[in-house]
């Protein structure tokens, strides 16, 4: 796309059909998939990588440097996937040497005003509502929802198909299927609407209730819980998706409603 109110540094790799909006900022060392659309008074640094049929809105920023005071201008990158929607003023920066890119799957929406920052993972078809926030390091799974201003610490994790409402501080880690609320942040029962809006049956959702019933409602500690879990119920990848998050869980898993 040839823009002449735009900068697009020659050292860029931007596919023909991709449309680049005035005013907008390229930098070197940044690829740019087919069918993405960038809005005015976008900026994108060195080390971007932008899939197919993205959309970037005014006012984001994509792939600065790190906010570390440690980052020595090592040569890491910033991945979009494809399908991926950045609403206006996001901020999205690169990786360091820890992980040596921040990357955000296929199919999300990151709304006006998110900040995710470096060396996070983000999975597919995540939702991050207004102002959302990551630190550094984390890992998100896919199909993850962050309702407005939820705010998460660094080096935690948030697994699949969780939902954290509004507003909330993740402190601890956030395991799969789960809706978190309150503060502390704790567990207040399971993603059921959004598990049935992606075709999970009844018989599943049930299973996954009746996890849970047992790891955060009968006043057992996680390692009883574990172990009846892996005893009594039957193995599923769910099950065992959940029994995995807990056992690789760095900062602990969050609490249960009822806990002190």
């Amino acid at each position: 796309m040839n823009q002449p109110l735009a900068y697009v540094h020659p050292g860029a790799k931007i596919a023909k059909n991709v449309v680049i909006e005035p005013f907008t900022t390229i930098h070197n060392n940044v690829v740019i998939g087919e069918g993405t659309w960038i809005g005015s008074n976008v900026t994108i640094m060195e080390g971007a990588r932008i899939g197919k049929n993205c959309s970037i809105f005014p006012g984001a920023v994509i792939s600065a440097v790190p906010q570390d005071k440690k980052f020595n201008d090592e040569d890491t990158i910033t991945e979009i996937g494809d399908n991926t929607t950045i609403r206006e003023c996001v901020t999205i920066n690169r990786g360091t040497t820890d992980r040596m890119k921040t990357k955000i799957g296929k199919n999300c929406w990151i709304m006006a005003y998110c900040h995710i920052a470096h060396d996070c993972i983000v999975g597919d078809n995540c939702i991050f509502s207004n102002n959302s926030t990551l630190a550094g390091h984390i890992n998100v799974g896919d199909y993850v929802v962050l309702a407005g201003m939820a705010a998460v610490q660094q080096f935690c994790s948030i697994g699949n198909h969780a939902f954290v409402t509004g507003g909330s501080l993740v402190r601890k880690d956030v395991p799969p299927y789960v809706k978190a609320a309150r503060e502390p942040l704790s567990y207040v029962g399971i993603n059921s609407i959004g598990l049935r809006r992606r075709g999970f049956t009844t018989e599943k959702i049930r299973e996954v209730q009746n996890i849970y019933r047992i790891l955060y409602q009968q006043n057992y500690n996680n390692t009883q819980a574990v172990a009846i879990i892996e005893a009594e119920m039957e193995a599923t990848p769910e099950r065992d998706e959940v029994l995995e998050f807990i056992k690789n869980s760095q900062r602990g898993i969050m609490k249960g409603y009822f806990s002190n």
